[in-house]
């Protein structure tokens, strides 16, 4: 294998120093993508949040541009804003003023196990102790209903009771999917969300997911994530689709019937939610962060983070088996 560092080149102003022990998020789009909420995560958490660029990794050798063309504007007779494929490290605040990293961008077509080697050398580099990623995926589910989520990974305590199947099945992989693999065998704590977006909706932006994407990213990594803006627009965006549900009657009988089917499937299992309480009301943000304090401080988190760390203590951290996949659902 190539050398994996010539994939990424650190900015000049990355002192590594400030960056050690740090929380990782990471969001590639590419992948299904269903409600674009990977797109709209990492556009929210750019835009929002005070960010800096801290690596760069070469697009040139990990994209296929023939089956992602970038864009490119014409413009009158010549050709503009050359939108390049960009995969990069950056340094973030979230609204308490704590600092975390966001691995952003396209998803690479190309060669899998060097960019994975390459974010591990990264993570090890900076002594990241915690990954947390998301994607998202159509399901046959209402939209009137709290968006659900499948997570799997090595930190058993932010996972229970958060998956209501457990299934072993053989799925088509992602880049995200060998990370975490690898990230499991190298021990790093790692955890993976996958939000579940209404199939109907999973072609156009849905806000709400991508709210339930942030905050299920923010409990496992202990920040405050900015959620208002797309919360706005996800009002908006409900009352549309009230509106065309109501316009409908074959709509609105396909809505229906779905909700009767989530209902039976939901009402025979006891789930719980960082994001829901018991009456399935969203939970407030004060709510959401004294859950997370309260994890964080438990001696169980303290036990995995120790587990964790200690890679020559030959006890397993975790599940190691990868297939628990969302697709199973």
């Amino acid at each position: 294998m190539l050398d994996a560092r010539t994939l990424f080149s650190l900015s000049a102003d990355a002192r590594p120093e400030r960056l050690r022990g740090l929380p990782l998020l990471a969001s590639l789009s590419g992948f299904a993508d269903a409600g674009q909420v990977v797109s709209q995560v990492s556009e929210e958490l750019l835009e929002t949040l005070d960010s800096e660029v801290v690596a760069v990794f070469d697009t040139d050798q990990l994209i296929d541009y023939r089956n992602r063309r970038p864009r490119i504007t014409f413009e009158e007779d010549h050709f503009t804003d050359y939108q390049a494929p960009r995969l990069e490290l950056h340094l973030l605040h979230d609204g308490l003023g704590e600092p975390f990293l966001l691995l952003a961008g396209l998803e690479p077509d190309l060669q899998w196990e060097r960019f994975v080697r390459a974010v591990t050398m990264l993570i090890e580099d900076l002594d990241i102790t915690l990954v947390s990623w998301i994607h998202s995926i159509p399901m046959a589910v209402p939209h009137t209903r709290p968006i659900g989520v499948t997570v799997h990974g090595n930190r058993p305590a932010l996972m229970a009771g958060m998956n209501a199947w457990r299934p072993t099945v053989q799925v088509e992989s992602t880049v995200g999917y060998l990370l975490e693999y690898r990230l499991m065998e190298a021990e790093v704590g790692v955890i993976g969300h996958v939000i579940h977006v209404p199939h109907y909706l999973a072609e156009a932006e849905y806000p709400p997911a991508a709210v339930a994407a942030l905050e299920y990213l923010g409990a496992s990594a202990g920040l405050m994530l900015p959620t208002d803006r797309l919360r706005e627009t996800g009002r908006v965006v409900e009352q549309q689709i009230a509106r065309q549900v109501s316009g409908s009657a074959e709509v609105a009988s396909v809505v229906s019937s779905l909700e009767e089917n989530y209902d039976e499937r939901a009402g025979s299992i006891s789930q719980r939610s960082l994001l829901v309480k018991e009456n399935s009301e969203l939970v407030s943000a004060d709510e959401l962060g004294a859950e997370v304090e309260a994890y964080l401080a438990s001696p169980q988190a303290e036990e995995e983070s120790s587990q964790l760390r200690d890679s020559g203590n030959g006890q397993d951290s975790g599940p190691t088996d990868p297939t628990g996949s969302p697709e199973g659902h």
